[in-house]
């Protein structure tokens, strides 16, 4: 019996999802965020679960290259932008399109001759205040870029702060912001991320750029994914290797921080924060063994965690566990070790052993 965790990838489930926001976004291109090595899923086997994406956003050059290197061919943009003029020479190379956010940027196109002008993505701060040019600054980056010769096409685009919040006045602040600062600007719009898509409605423009919904995974707080027709992407599980008595009284793992307040046995689970499982998951927290919820006790360490099967169990040695996935939401786990479902799947580790699955035609 291997005491590696595996996680299992359903990729007819990321194929359903796709699906799910083009029926939300039916006039828009998709944009599919596949950044983190597909948030954990696997860069390479995520861009081919997709192939019905009008493009890729990935975070910065080389997750790029590693698609370029597997043959991946659809259009995509690295929403870090480039460092310098030869990373700007690679994105030409690779026929990647890069996001400007920075007059340093300009600079560079300004100075740099290329063997072919390149596609760009201006991205306009309208409040998150991470990246993206400052209101005041929008046109007279736009008017300068536009005057490069060596850019082709100038998309426009900005990113929510707090579009996972339905009705939320700042979201609404925002997209009057992108629309006054754009207004009479030619080229395409991007604004809705996955909580764009699922709730608001008038950020669905030319593009759209759903990434968490995309894994199955709700963007929204309180609302889980299957409420919103997700199917979970990754299933992430181990098995049972011990089985121990445990008297009234008798305490728990690291710190004795759980006490048995009756005679139970304590099922020891082959998985723990070396392989993703969050350290801090509360006693209590679900976890399914045999496809029945049990509840975790004591702290998790970094191979193993503990779960209390009760007095008389029927569990034995070698059998299955899910830390999440299908029957046992992420975002649950998540908000029990008081983090989000974003962070548990990026966090999978390089020994889970990683299985691909296709349940289905998605």
């Amino acid at each position: 019996m291997t005491r590696s965790a595996v996680a299992s990838v359903d990729v007819a489930a990321v194929r359903h999802n796709l699906t799910v926001v083009r029926q939300l976004s039916p006039q828009s291109k998709i944009l599919a965020v596949i950044k983190a090595n597909g948030y954990g899923h696997g860069i390479v086997r995520i861009a081919r679960a997709l192939s019905g994406a009008d493009g890729f956003g990935v975070a910065h050059l080389e997750e790029a290259l590693a698609l370029r290197a597997a043959r991946i061919d659809k259009p995509i943009i690295v929403l870090q932008g480039f460092s310098d003029a030869l990373e700007l020479q690679t994105m030409v190379e690779h026929r990647l399109e890069p996001v400007i956010h920075q007059f340093e940027h300009i600079e560079m196109l300004e100075s740099t001759v290329l063997a072919r002008p390149l596609t760009v993505w201006q991205k306009i701060n309208t409040g998150m205040h991470r990246l993206g040019f400052a209101l005041d600054d929008a046109l007279k980056a736009w008017q300068r870029l536009r005057a490069c010769s060596q850019v082709d096409a100038i998309r426009l685009m900005t990113h929510f702060a707090n579009s996972d919040v339905p009705g939320d006045s700042f979201t609404l602040q925002q997209l009057e912001l992108f629309d006054r600062i754009t207004a009479g600007l030619p080229g395409e719009r991007s604004v809705a991320n996955s909580a764009g898509v699922l709730l608001w409605p008038q950020s669905r423009m030319d593009w759209v750029r759903p990434g968490v919904m995309l894994y199955g995974i709700s963007p929204v707080a309180g609302t889980d994914a299957a409420a919103l027709n997700l199917r979970p992407a990754m299933t992430l599980t181990g098995r049972v290797i011990a089985i121990n008595a445990v008297r009234q009284g008798a305490r728990v793992g690291y710190g004795g921080a759980w006490t048995a307040t009756a005679d139970t046995h304590v099922g020891v689970v082959g998985i723990g924060y070396g392989d993703g499982y969050p350290r801090h998951a509360r006693s209590g927290t679900p976890v399914l063994v045999n496809g029945q919820r049990v509840p975790l006790v004591g702290r998790v360490s970094m191979d193993m965690l503990c779960v209390d099967l009760g007095p008389a169990p029927t569990v034995k040695v070698g059998d299955a566990v899910v830390a999440w996935g299908v029957g046992l939401p992420v975002e649950e786990i998540a908000q029990s070790s008081s983090t989000i479902p974003y962070e548990l799947v990026c966090k999978v580790t390089p020994r889970v052993h990683i299985v691909e699955q296709d349940h289905g035609q998605g």
